[in-house]
């Protein structure tokens, strides 16, 4: 009966075959041709339908079984998940954190150049220039000054210099004269000398003629050839001449003492000074020479003092007047809170750098974990996409406290649970330049301490 009804229910699918062959095909067969090819196909339909029927309904348990399997493989996967978490000491968030570095201005003026800071996208190298500072209102009275004094000094140099030559000049010149006279006036007194030298030789001749003429007049005397007043005569003669030649004796010796003074330098006698007007203008010539040596090495050395100032100003006037801010350290530009042509004043900030080598991460946890943890706790850093997990150790505990405020990333953002660590963060093998800050993730506590490392 079952079969009977599926031939039945298929015959009008095979009217419709049947008016698809009375096409121009099925117009050129006659009636019988076609009823033969009909009943030939329901025989087929019939013979395939009894065979189906005459087979042995399919098992579907294994396909239960596999589904049953399945389902409870989910089950066990998506339910350890929770419950490893669960039992895990474990943070409830955690966010990559660092460092960051503010630069400030050291001078009032105003930012002309931050041209770079468009095409700064990654991380920066410590000593990169991000900003220009000029102040063209910069104070260089000071400046003017030394520079116009210096100039002065400079100016008076070279007549200081020239007064000096020509003293030095003037100065051996009346040596010469010196040198002329003493040696004339030396010549002139050893000539003296042996004038008075032969003086003397007359003085003791005349001694000797009047001592012989007293010893004649005295034998005369007593046989009266010759009278008493005669014999005084020649007596008083004798004493004349014996006052001569010590008076000869000492101008030889005062003659003397001239010579060996003017050989000395110094020169005696009645009608000048102990010195002529050519050494005494010598001297004075020689005084005049060491006061302008005197006046030129203090000229060069106020020059020199003042060079030495001048270059401090400079120095110091550069500092005011132009202002270079460079990298302090490797890291990426994080904010900036100015722009060119904008005028700033001393000890504004102006941008904040991400210190890249002083990667932290930052957790909250629950007050159950906090209270368990301890400084130098080992740790472990699992990223929330994937990346390689990151070993690391508790290094500050701030509990419900306000954390550090020089962080990228506040740790008060992170507002699901209220009690906060930091967790270091060894540094990549990629460098600096792996500055992840940003990247959230969990940290994971373990039970031993470990000493802790520097963030």
């Amino acid at each position: 009966m079952d079969n009977r009804v599926r031939i039945d229910r298929s015959l009008p699918e095979k009217g419709a075959e049947q008016e698809e062959l009375a096409g121009p095909k099925a117009g050129a067969q006659d009636a019988l041709s076609l009823r033969r090819t009909l009943e030939q196909r329901l025989n087929q339909r019939e013979e395939e339908a009894e065979r189906r029927a005459s087979e042995p309904p399919r098992s579907r348990t294994p396909k239960r079984i596999f589904k049953a399997v399945a389902g409870l493989a989910i089950i066990a996967v998506f339910g350890w998940l929770p419950l490893r978490a669960l039992w895990q000491t474990s943070s409830v968030e955690a966010v990559v954190n660092s460092r960051v570095v503010t630069l400030r201005t050291p001078i009032d003026g105003q930012v002309v150049s931050a041209t770079n800071l468009a095409a700064e996208r990654g991380v920066v190298e410590r000593g990169t220039i991000v900003l220009r500072i000029v102040n063209s209102r910069g104070d260089r009275v000071r400046l003017d000054d030394l520079r116009r004094q210096r100039a002065r000094l400079e100016n008076e140099r070279p007549s200081v210099t020239a007064k000096l030559q020509s003293a030095r000049a003037a100065q051996q010149d009346l040596a010469r004269q010196a040198s002329l006279f003493r040696d004339g006036r030396t010549r002139q007194l050893e000539a003296r000398l042996a004038e008075t030298e032969a003086t003397i030789d007359v003085a003791k001749a005349r001694l000797e003629e009047a001592t012989a003429a007293v010893e004649r007049s005295s034998s005369l005397v007593r046989s009266g050839s010759v009278s008493t007043v005669e014999l005084a005569r020649l007596s008083r003669e004798q004493t004349i001449a014996e006052r001569n030649v010590i008076a000869t004796q000492r101008r030889l010796d005062a003659t003397q003492i001239e010579i060996q003074a003017a050989r000395d330098g110094t020169f005696l006698g009645d009608s000048y000074n102990d010195r002529p007007s050519s050494v005494q203008r010598q001297e004075e010539m020689r005084q005049r020479v060491d006061t302008l040596t005197a006046d030129l090495e203090n000229v060069e050395a106020e020059i020199s003092s003042l060079t030495s100032e001048i270059m401090v100003e400079e120095f110091r006037f550069a500092n005011q007047s132009e202002a270079v801010l460079k990298v302090p350290v490797t890291g990426r530009i994080w904010e900036i809170m100015t722009a060119a042509g904008e005028d700033v004043r001393a000890g504004q900030p102006l941008a904040r750098i991400l210190d890249c080598t002083t990667t932290v991460v930052t957790a909250n946890v629950t007050e159950r974990v906090y209270n368990s943890l301890q400084i130098g706790m080992p740790a472990l850093f699992r990223p929330a996409d994937g990346g390689p997990e990151v070993n690391g150790a508790v290094v500050n505990l701030t509990g419900a406290a306000g954390a550090v405020a020089n962080l990228a990333i506040s740790p008060d953002m992170l507002s699901k649970e209220p009690y906060r660590v930091t967790v270091s963060m060894p540094q990549p093998d990629s460098g600096p330049r792996d500055c992840k800050v940003g990247r959230t993730g969990r940290v994971i506590f373990e039970n031993s301490p470990r000493s802790a490392e520097p963030s």
